[in-house]
């Protein structure tokens, strides 16, 4: 009589169909062109050097406030509407908002001198004016994603125009915490990272500069979506997820040497902006001006943006107004999902004055 071997049960059964679209998806993803990105109809209303502004229409319009939309420097916001039925763009125009996108574009080495007070002042103001006045509202909604959340930030503590609501999300505004090697932070704040020498040199921060700082400061956990991708190659949901994810992870843009300077220096560096001592053309950047109503929302997994570096504004800001939360959802799925959609809706929808 034949005995059960001691293996048996230990070694899974093979099955060859999960196999067989395990690699014939792989094989796609090395293979087939990358998948087209923005897909939500849009118009451009307005353009400035690189930078173009976006208005995508509402469905069906349910409000009569506007939602303006504010990306980091670093990344395009294409992330914002990255596939049919996981866009944010997409899910609010059919929740009835009309929305705007200042795409900042991708700076070239004409464009080094190009600073932070120039963006705020003379790119993101203009581009506010020009939706406030196309959508024919009284008042505006700015939404700000990371860096853009700061941007907006900083831009609501100055604005004239009237913001009626501020959203901010995975928003750094205290960098004194700091992910990401200890020498690094230590190096820029002690001077012995030379930003201002790099700059002069080069005049812009190249994307590969870009995509390894970012690399440096997730390792090693930046390296286990391909581990991820091997081991949930059979779900073809998950494999086109996957390669949109990996196009806008691989598609960073230079960065305007001057604004980096700037980035580098008053807010890594010296972290003035919840001192109050930043400055934005020859006005004083105080968080306490802001009035506007204020949604801050963190990722409980986000593995860029600490919940220390967000919540200081709730406590900054002047806001009558004031909600934080934080949802189960990491630095870039909390965009990726669609999920942010949803989010912005359930706090925007009762301030957006309803039509």
């Amino acid at each position: 009589m034949a005995e059960d071997s001691a293996l048996k049960g230990f070694i899974p059964t093979l099955d060859y169909d999960k196999e067989m679209k395990r690699w014939a998806n792989m094989f796609k993803v090395l293979s087939e062109p990358e998948p087209e990105i923005g897909h939500t109809p849009r118009n451009e209303i307005w353009r400035k050097n690189k930078s173009v502004l976006w208005h995508y229409p509402a469905k069906k319009k349910k409000y009569e406030i506007p939602l303006f939309f504010v990306y980091s420097l670093f990344n395009k916001p294409y992330i914002l509407d990255i596939a049919p039925k996981a866009s944010v763009i997409e899910g609010l125009t059919n929740m009835g908002y009309e929305v705007y996108l200042l795409d900042w574009g991708s700076p070239g080495y004409e464009d080094k001198k190009i600073g932070m007070d120039t963006y705020i002042e003379k790119y993101l103001r203009t581009a506010v004016k020009r939706a406030i006045r196309h959508s024919g509202a009284k008042e505006i909604t700015v939404i700000g994603y990371c860096l853009g959340g700061t941007i907006a930030s900083i831009y609501a503590s100055i604005a004239e125009e009237p913001i009626r609501n501020l959203i901010v999300a995975t928003v750094p505004i205290d960098f004194q915490p700091f992910i990401g090697p200890d020498k690094w932070a230590e190096g820029f704040r002690e001077g012995d990272i030379n930003i201002d020498r790099f700059i002069d040199t080069y005049g812009i921060i190249p994307p590969k500069l870009v995509e390894g700082m970012f690399r440096a400061i997730g390792a090693p956990i930046y390296f286990t979506n391909y581990t991820n991708l091997l081991h949930r190659a059979h779900d073809s949901k998950y494999v086109d997820k996957w390669r949109r994810m990996n196009k806008w992870t691989l598609d960073q843009v230079p960065f305007a040497g001057e604004a980096y300077r700037q980035l580098a220096n008053d807010l890594f560096k010296e972290n003035k902006l919840v001192k109050g001592e930043m400055m934005v053309g020859n006005k004083k950047v105080d968080l306490k001006n802001i009035k506007a109503n204020l949604f801050v929302v963190s990722g409980s997994r986000d593995n860029l943006i600490l919940e220390d570096q967000s919540k200081p504004i709730m406590d900054l800001a002047s806001s009558k107004d004031k909600t934080y939360i934080t949802v189960e959802a990491g630095h870039v799925s909390l965009a990726l999902t669609g999920l942010f959609a949803k989010i912005v809706d359930q706090w925007a929808a009762s301030r957006s004055n309803p039509l």
